[in-house]
């Protein structure tokens, strides 16, 4: 309540006109008959009477789809996955995060590779007696990936300014499906008693191989090693979540309590078979070689379940009191497994115990907190601090060694909301909190599917404490179209988990261990203006960033910092006219330089994307659509050519009977340019990679949307 009031009027459907359907069919077909042409195909169906709504989608290609657009999402998939919100009978509008995380699974950019997928789902919900609400979503996803990565990797070292350059080509191929249901139950027991339960079960299933080569020289190119690795890999998940919040109000008027526990169960299992030749050198002369021919076998189970009861208590008209107690459990256990072929058996049965390891860990936390705030109509604040008692049970079955630990951790946070005038506002939020390592961090297991690249666990890892300071401005005047908005970003870390290197400056061979570490920061402003320029109708927004990441990391027992700075400014200009016309045009400039205290070399270049939207309407029910992007990506002591290439895309359609039945004929990557590259600093690594990309192709489409047709008004 900000001490403010307006009328508002509820607008309702009459009884007799919450029924009904609408729905989308869409499909597009390849203009060339090739051996893999591109083709396209929705089909999206939702019905609803009264309170209870239906939907249903299928969406099948080979273009890159990977679900619906954030337009049918609204339309047809309701809430998603991760992320919902809904209005309560007060008015009051609620963003939820769900919880059940990403399960783990890998992220794929389908803009990548060539992917065709199949996606399904459904979604039922109702409401009855105002008091029941019920959600229910099943969804099937299912990808066949196919992907050729190239990638470009230079590693600045401290002895007389040596690098280490990687190069190496990957053919990764995918077929993998899921299962994803999630229900919702809200059921209002009363005016002051709500209770919701939630659950999710996830089922997953990946089979992949693949090919990977790479070469790694030092510095006047001398060799250091070279690889050849095959990596078939089969995989089962399965991920169940379940919460329940219980929210009670008192008849004292701001008083409250509530409870929530999470569940979460995740359980993966794989076998794996690698088969690599690799080949050391020793002053550029061939030194040693090692051929492994091994399969793997691993289990991985993580619980967690947490409980946390919130109380809040009136102190007076402005102040308010806060107590809250949480306690979390998580257990885990990772099991893996290598072999060895045997060649006298013919079976992988010599467990190799360097690269073999069971391990379980049990961490528990206990965090009260206590919390003051304070609400008038121009400012609010509040302030308070947790207390976290951390205890560590891990448990290295495999050597059957302990490892307790206990810490004791502070989260203060702070917050403070100035609104000096309407639609204008400055605030500043302060939070502490703790970051736990993995179960993957903590265990002291080998992974050698790269072999001259090794990461090994590390189970004295400490948590993490991240300090994180935000101030931002936001500003909007109605009248005259003006939006402004500031924020600045410091985040500090204490104890980060950052990264050991023991390299071998013979062979290149690297293993990383991760290792607490100080002097991490990162210093981040991002802002905007967006204004009218009334007399030429003309949208305008200019879009400044800077940001600036310092990591600390030790390589040969030498700590070093690298330091990241990015800055960017873009602008945004933008013109309609109902049925007439919509263009717009944009420009994105970015400067990159990274540099780090073992090495004096400075690594450096920018980048800059300038972009146009446009939109032709003829007679109303023609149109032509076209967005062109051009690419510049500056050359450097790495890159010795500029990278230039253009995207250009374009669509016609004809719309017939007010827009209910649409045709279509579009062309994508007309100039067949299409190219996956990205440019990135780590710590002190420079990398490039390449993917990829489905270049031109062309499709002719239909699209009807249809809808039942409502009843007349009566006269």
């Amino acid at each position: 309540d900000d001490g403010n009031t307006k009328k508002t009027i509820n607008l309702k459907l009459k009884d007799d006109k919450k029924h009904g359907y609408f729905g989308k069919i869409d499909a597009a077909g390849g203009l060339l008959d090739t051996l893999d042409k591109r083709h396209n195909t929705n089909l999206l169906f939702s019905s609803f009477k009264g309170k209870r709504k239906l939907t249903a989608f299928l969406l099948n290609g080979n273009t890159g789809q990977d679900g619906l657009s954030w337009q049918d999402e609204q339309k047809f998939g309701g809430e998603s996955e991760n992320f919902s919100m809904n209005m309560d009978d007060d008015g009051n509008v609620n963003f939820m995060w769900n919880g059940g995380g990403s399960d783990d699974e890998p992220y794929v950019n389908t803009e990548n590779g060539f992917i065709k997928n199949t996606n399904a789902g459904a979604q039922y919900s109702n409401k009855w007696n105002d008091k029941h609400t019920l959600n229910f979503s099943p969804k099937y996803n299912s990808q066949i990936y196919t992907n050729a990565n190239s990638m470009f990797r230079q590693t600045q070292l401290p002895k007389n300014d040596d690098v280490l350059t990687e190069n190496s080509n990957t053919i990764t191929n995918v077929n993998r499906y899921n299962f994803k249901n999630t229900a919702t139950y809200d059921v209002k027991l009363d005016s002051n008693n709500t209770i919701k339960f939630t659950a999710k079960a996830n089922i997953y299933h990946t089979e992949s191989n693949e090919a990977r080569n790479g070469i790694t020289t030092g510095k006047n190119d001398t060799l250091k090693n070279t690889t050849s690795r095959s990596l078939q890999t089969n995989s089962d998940k399965s991920s169940y979540y379940g919460s329940v919040l219980f929210k009670h109000k008192f008849k004292k008027a701001r008083r409250t309590a509530s409870i929530n526990t999470d569940w979460n169960l995740l359980n993966n299992e794989g076998d794996s078979y690698l088969k690599s030749y690799n080949q050391s050198y020793f002053k550029g002369n061939p030194a040693s070689t090692q051929n492994l021919n091994q399969f793997k076998q691993s289990g991985k189970t993580t619980k967690n379940i947490s409980t946390s009861l919130v109380y809040t208590e009136p102190l007076s008209k402005k102040y308010s009191l806060e107590l809250s107690h949480q306690v979390t459990f998580n257990k885990g256990n990772n099991d893996l497994l290598t072999y060895d072929y045997n060649p006298f058996t013919g079976k992988f049965d010599l467990l190799v115990d360097t690269l073999s390891n069971q391990f379980e860990q049990s961490i528990t936390v206990n965090r009260p907190s206590a919390k003051i705030s304070f609400s008038d109509k121009k400012i609010k604040y509040n302030f308070g601090s947790g207390f976290a008692f951390t205890h560590f049970d891990l448990l290295d079955k495999s050597y059957d060694k302990d490892y307790n630990r206990n810490y004791t951790n502070f989260f203060p946070s702070a917050s403070f909301t100035y609104n000096y005038k309407s639609n204008h506002s400055l605030r500043f939020n302060y939070n502490g909190n703790t970051s736990q390592p993995s179960l993957n961090q903590l265990q002291p297991l080998r992974n050698n599917n790269d072999f001259f690249n090794q990461y090994l666990g590390n189970p004295d890892l400490k948590p993490s404490f991240i300090n994180s300071f935000r101030l931002s401005h936001n500003s909007y005047n109605f009248l005259k179209e003006i939006s402004t908005y500031q924020s600045v970003n410091i985040r500090t870390v204490q104890n980060a988990i950052s990264n050991s290197r023991i390299i071998d400056y013979d062979n290149g061979k690297t293993t990383t261990r991760p290792v607490n570490m100080n002097g991490n920061i990162s210093v981040n402003f991002y802002g905007g203006t967006w204004f009218k320029l009334k007399k030429l109708n003309l949208q305008v927004g200019v879009n400044p960033n800077v940001s600036f990441n310092k990591m600390a990391n030790i390589i040969n027992s030498t700590k070093s910092f690298s330091k990241t700075l990015n800055t960017g400014l873009s602008f945004y200009l933008s013109k309609s006219k109902d049925k007439k016309y919509d263009v717009s045009i944009n420009n994105q400039f970015s400067y990159n330089r990274n540099t780090t205290t073992q090495n004096s070399v400075v690594k450096q270049f920018n980048t800059n994307n300038l972009g146009f939207n446009g939109t032709i309407y003829y007679k109303t029910t023609w149109s032509i659509t076209t967005d062109y992007n051009f690419f510049v990506r500056q050359k450097n002591i790495d890159f010795q050519d500029n990278l230039t290439n253009q995207l250009w895309n374009a669509r016609l359609q004809k719309t017939f009977k007010k827009d209910e039945f649409t045709a279509y004929i579009m062309v994508r990557d007309i100039l067949n340019q299409n190219i996956g590259i990205n440019r990135s600093f780590y710590e002190n690594s420079l990398t490039e990679e390449r993917n990829d990309r489905l270049k031109r192709y062309g499709m002719i489409g239909f699209t009807w949307n249809f809808k039942n047709k409502g009843a007349a008004a009566k006269k």
